[in-house]
């Protein structure tokens, strides 16, 4: 099920440091990513309610999902990389968890453990210090 927030997306640039020279003091190459999850047409109420609910760590309390990019040297290129990591986390966020199913541990596998905590027992016993009252 993939979901194309990209033309609800606003983008606002910022200068950003690392790599660039002196490029780096006058272009901005930072490209900063908001999405209202609320005012979205693209997905249904459910699924607003989930993506509020996993990614409620990237959302701000203006209800926008925000994503940050100054990996590049390029506008262009952080813009492509916030749009990709919005999707990515909008996609992650709507999977699905499959239910754990509760099995019966077996006969077996309970002696097992009952064996091997018995003989570390012994092992701890055995390493007591004997005292006079003990034999």
């Amino acid at each position: 099920m993939k979901i194309d927030i990209t033309p609800e997306i606003i983008f606002q640039t910022a200068r950003s440091g690392g790599k660039g020279g002196q490029n780096v003091n006058k272009v901005e190459t930072m490209v900063e990513g908001r999405w209202l999850v609320d005012a979205s047409a693209l997905i249904s109420e459910e699924q607003k309610i989930i993506l509020k609910e996993k990614l409620q760590n990237k959302i701000t309390a203006d209800g926008y999902l925000l994503v940050k990019s100054q990996e590049e040297r390029s506008q262009l290129g952080n813009k492509q990389i916030v749009i990709k990591k919005m999707l990515a986390l909008v996609e992650a966020a709507l999977i699905k968890k499959k239910a754990r199913i509760a099995v019966k541990v077996p006969k077996a596998v309970k002696e097992n453990i009952l064996k091997n905590k018995k003989q570390k027992s012994q092992v701890k016993q055995q390493r007591k210090r004997i005292r006079p009252g003990d034999y």
